[in-house]
């Protein structure tokens, strides 16, 4: 049971959706720079495209762009025929690819809501159906294909933002994580889901009054309001991932793991 044999995710392929930025783009990272084939999706080309190419680069290793919008099934599918094109197997799809709307209460709009909702939910469900064949083609009892949905502690308890459908979104990834695992667990596909708390990333930068300039917030001060008195690092959620990506993770089925430094349970 040594260190590289149980954390080992050498040789592996897998797809990472919203993986141009933020904890998508950490994920990705970490996957490359321990031997994975690391495939990225997001919406636009041409920032998908520059990722991949600053990670291949930065990390070594093979990581390759597959544009895509996963708020329909439209997209969806064109980004399963992408990998179908490229890979008769997949052993790990991680679904981060989320979006998020602020609004007041009394003027939170049907578009905000069901935006949210189509992308954070349906596009899980339907790109793990979709991708089952090549799931299940890379999966065996002893080592099984794992599928890890990014939810968020917002899903657990109340936002501190007035982003009334992703909260709500965020626990229906959590539950149809444990609904995917049930079925999926005895066809050697595992799936768990992780609930990342504060992150430097675009989205949580909008929400601190930044507006998306990432490079220009202030992360050490909005760290000091977590208990662990920081944001979270590349570090944290990749390798919590990895974990659940390699030998060590494989007997966790159908968990939603908080990588939030406290902020739930304080």
């Amino acid at each position: 049971m040594k260190l590289d044999d149980l954390f080992s995710i050498q040789g592996k392929v897998a797809l990472v959706t919203g993986g141009s930025r933020g904890i998508g783009e950490m994920i990705a990272a970490g996957f490359l720079a321990n031997g994975a084939r690391v495939y990225i999706s997001s919406r636009k080309a041409e920032v998908c495209d520059a990722t991949a190419e600053r990670l291949a680069q930065q990390f070594g290793g093979e990581c390759t762009s597959l544009p895509a919008d996963l708020a329909g099934v439209q997209g969806v599918d064109a980004l399963v025929r992408a990998v179908s094109e490229r890979e008769s197997s997949l052993h790990i799809l991680v679904n981060n690819a989320g979006v998020s709307w602020g609004a007041p209460l009394d003027e939170f709009p049907e578009n905000g809501w069901d935006k949210v909702m189509d992308t954070n939910v349906k596009g899980i469900f339907f790109l793990t159906q979709r991708l089952l064949p090549l799931l299940e083609a890379a999966a065996s009892a002893e080592d099984p294909a794992r599928v890890i949905n990014i939810g968020s502690i917002d899903g657990i308890k109340t936002p501190i933002f007035d982003n009334f459908s992703y909260g709500p979104s965020k626990a229906a990834v959590h539950a149809l994580t444990r609904q995917l695992a049930a079925h999926l667990v005895r066809r050697h596909i595992l799936v768990n889901a992780i609930a990342p708390g504060p992150f430097p990333t675009w989205m949580l930068s909008t929400g601190v009054g930044t507006g998306g300039d990432v490079d220009g917030t202030d992360w050490e001060a909005v760290g000091k309001g977590n208990p662990r008195g920081r944001v979270g690092s590349a570090e944290d959620i990749a390798g919590l991932a990895i974990f659940l990506s390699s030998r060590a993770g494989a007997y966790t089925v159908g968990e939603t793991i908080t990588c939030d430094g406290g902020s739930v349970v304080a």
